[in-house]
């Protein structure tokens, strides 16, 4: 049996090795894209591809699935880089970001740049595999992506930004189906707004005692001491939009159990931040990943 790949993969370990210098800008740029944390990935993939999966009553064709997952990859990416180009001065000051390569030096914010226009272009390319409307919409999508992290410095509530960046490859993914988006599209995408208010918001409850003192605003920050309620309010309005979804698309038994399942996993996030510890905190976060995860599952069984 051949070996190739592993061999090439062998002989490309030892090539960086002998380059210590290249392996540490590769690795810095590895952490600048963010894909040694795939959680941003899948918050992103799994909303897009349930949509995908509802524009096209069932399993899409390959060649949509490989540009949205692609896609998705690509443009998650993107946004770290204008994310931390926006950051570069305040990373430093926070003990969570404090080793981003802006922030240490290994990369410069021209670097970040470039990598930002070279990733929207790639997702660009991506697109062009659609039609018309779906190329409009992803055009309209950059300047979204870029703006939510400057919105740090200017109001409480940047999350809501960050909402419809998060939530605008549902309304790509009707489009490059059906053609059109329908009020149904948007009913997910108002919903998949709210619950990303909610996943940021945890995570900003990370780091809400460093944005205080550093002055990075965040709903959060907004929400002060009903964080948690404000929390449960968005959580309870996304799981009810989410079963209104589920009914007009008369989807089965299976999906209303991923539904409640995702309803279970709300209630153990409001026990976890309920001492807003931000280890705790940082836990319901990455536990929303799976809230994307079963409620795809659900569709597709469904």
């Amino acid at each position: 049996m051949r070996r190739f790949p592993s061999r090439t993969w062998q002989k490309l370990s030892c090539w960086l090795q002998q380059r210590p210098g290249l392996r540490r800008k590769a690795l810095a740029y590895v952490h600048l894209t963010r894909l040694h944390r795939p959680v941003g990935i899948f918050l992103l993939l799994w909303p897009t591809l349930s949509a995908l999966w509802l524009a096209a009553e069932g399993m899409p064709s390959f060649g949509l699935l490989f540009v949205f997952v692609a896609g998705t990859v690509v443009m998650r990416s993107a946004g770290c880089c204008i994310n931390d180009f926006a950051d570069h001065h305040i990373d430093g000051e926070v003990l969570r970001t404090r080793q981003r390569p802006l922030a240490t030096g290994q990369l410069k914010r021209s670097d970040a740049l470039r990598t930002f226009a070279v990733l929207s272009l790639a997702g660009f390319v991506l697109v062009l595999f659609t039609n018309a409307a779906t190329i409009l919409l992803a055009v309209a999508a950059v300047p979204i992506i870029a703006l939510y992290p400057f919105l740090k410095r200017v109001t409480h509530m940047p999350q809501v930004v960050l909402g419809i960046a998060f939530s605008w490859g549902i309304l790509m993914a009707f489009s490059a189906e059906t053609g059109a988006v329908p009020d149904l599209a948007w009913l997910l995408f108002v919903a998949n707004g709210l619950w990303t208010i909610v996943y940021d918001t945890q995570y900003a409850m990370v780091d809400r005692e460093h944005d205080r003192r550093i002055g990075v605003r965040s709903t959060a920050i907004l929400f002060g001491d009903a964080d948690n309620t404000m929390i449960g309010v968005l959580q309870f309005l996304f799981v009810a939009a989410m079963w209104l979804a589920g009914w007009q698309f008369e989807l089965g038994l299976a999906y209303f159990l991923a539904l409640l399942g995702v309803a279970l996993l709300f209630a153990w996030q409001q026990i976890l931040t309920s001492d807003r510890q931000p280890e705790a905190c940082f836990r319901a976060f990455l536990s929303n990943q799976w809230v994307g995860a079963l409620l795809l599952l659900g569709i597709v069984l469904g």
